[in-house]
């Protein structure tokens, strides 16, 4: 008898009212491509929303570099084994929205759970990467950055140049090159990311095309038309700086910085997100300045462009797990989250209110070098020719980009021959990638977001 007693004694503590104390909270999937300190701060920053509250529980996983994550999550994808929330980088945005069935644009999903983002709170050129034709949000810009010019302020003064004041225009760069070179300088300009920073970024800088359909924004059916007067005037500069030495081919990818870190280069331009790792790593002065340009192009300097990534929510999750997903992406756009993740990360704040929070606090008078980066991309609104560049196979085109600058380099191309070869080859791609993506009954002429 006491043994049935205890039995139905337990049973009871396991009743409904004792439910509340054990309820499970959500669990989100959150893939990313962000390893080492940056993969630190991702791990701190979920870390901190899943103390601020128990009903939700994002799990972050680093998948490896961007390439590797968008792979596994088109396989996932195909697989029914999809994430909840994935970091895609910016050149996979034109995959990312021809999958149609695998998306929940960020707009619908946050509408749906009664949160909508204020779309003209964002710093529009951010922003406008990663929205449709209307405006509205396909995915949170998450991890953001654009192109500045580095220089070594201890070389300058060698060279008996200014250290407070790099060159404003391409004009005025040469005579600084030179003598930096007389000084003793071994390398005295370098870049990182070739196609990014000396052609895409070029283009919406001056206000120029790099594609039609608003350089890929408006649909599947866009082609490359970047060999145009201001790129072929550009592209033979830097040949002609190259034969003379006053520039340096550091390879495709980032290994410039390192050149710069060490003090080899002296002048660098690279990604605004690189300027705490190398305030670390150097061992001089340097500073930070906007990107040079053409003073005779009447629009520029016009805003530069962004990298990085977006967070995309993706789809055949249950109505709790999207309320889960855009309680975190709320979460995420608070200025007080993101003024908090720019300044530890050297990512751009993705809000003006994140911005105005940091400035407010005097972050900038400590670090000026990431402001310039901010102040780039609010310089003017963004035009059809400065939102963004949305195309499909954009890796590749990237690469072909190169290849055929690494044919100037070594004379074995004029640099228009190297750019109309470069507009032809990657409108191949376009091309194939738009028979692959167009709807049924015709050609895509918008990203329409469902």
């Amino acid at each position: 008898m006491f043994r049935i007693v205890m039995a139905l004694a337990a049973a009871l503590l396991a009743l409904p009212w004792s439910a509340p104390a054990l309820a499970k909270a959500t669990e989100i999937q959150f893939w990313h491509a962000m390893g080492g300190a940056r993969g630190a701060e991702i791990d701190a920053l979920v870390a901190r929303f899943n103390a601020a509250q128990k009903d939700v529980r994002v799990v972050a996983t680093y998948k490896g570099p961007y390439d590797v994550v968008e792979r596994a999550v088109f396989e996932a994808y195909r697989a029914k084994r999809t994430p909840h929330l994935v970091q895609v980088f910016e050149v996979g945005t034109a995959d990312m929205i021809a999958a149609r069935d695998l998306v929940k644009p960020v707009w619908r999903l946050m509408v749906d759970a009664g949160s909508p983002l204020d779309h003209g709170a964002f710093v529009p050129a951010v922003a406008a990467y990663f929205s449709d034709a209307r405006g509205r949000l396909l995915a949170l810009p998450f991890n953001t950055s654009t192109p500045v010019l580095y220089y070594n302020k201890d070389a300058f003064r060698k060279a008996r140049l200014d250290p407070e004041h790099a060159p404003k225009t391409w004009y005025e760069m040469p005579k600084a090159l030179g003598a930096l070179l007389d000084s003793g300088a071994k390398c005295a300009l370098t870049t990182t990311w070739p196609s990014w920073v000396l052609l895409e970024n070029m283009g919406a800088w001056h206000n120029q095309p790099f594609a039609t359909e608003d350089n890929g924004l408006g649909g599947t059916d866009a082609r490359l038309n970047f060999n145009t007067r201001l790129m072929v005037r550009w592209i033979s500069m830097l040949a002609s700086w190259y034969k003379s030495g006053y520039f340096t081919w550091s390879g495709r990818r980032d290994d410039a910085e390192a050149r710069f870190a060490s003090g080899e280069c002296a002048v660098l331009t690279a990604s605004s997100s690189s300027y705490a790792e190398l305030r670390r790593a150097a061992r001089f002065d340097f500073g930070v300045a906007q990107l040079p340009y053409y003073d005779d192009f009447p629009e520029a300097p016009q805003n530069t462009l962004i990298g990085g990534a977006g967070l995309w929510a993706l789809n055949g999750k249950t109505r709790s797990e999207y309320k889960a997903m855009a309680r975190f992406i709320a979460y995420l756009a608070q200025p007080e989250v993101q003024a908090q993740w720019h300044q530890t990360t050297g990512y751009v704040p993705i809000t003006k209110a994140a911005y105005m929070l940091t400035e407010k606090n005097g972050f900038y008078l400590s670090n000026p070098g990431h402001q310039v980066a901010v102040r780039q991309l609010l310089l003017r609104n963004p035009t059809r020719e400065s939102k963004g560049i949305r195309l499909g196979h954009f890796l590749a085109i990237r690469a072909i980009i190169e290849e055929e600058l690494e044919a100037v380099w070594g004379d074995r191309k004029t640099p228009l021959d190297a750019l109309n070869s470069a507009v032809a080859r990657g409108n191949a791609l376009l091309e194939e990638f738009e028979r692959a993506n167009a709807p049924a009954g015709g050609r895509a002429r918008r990203a329409k977001a469902k």
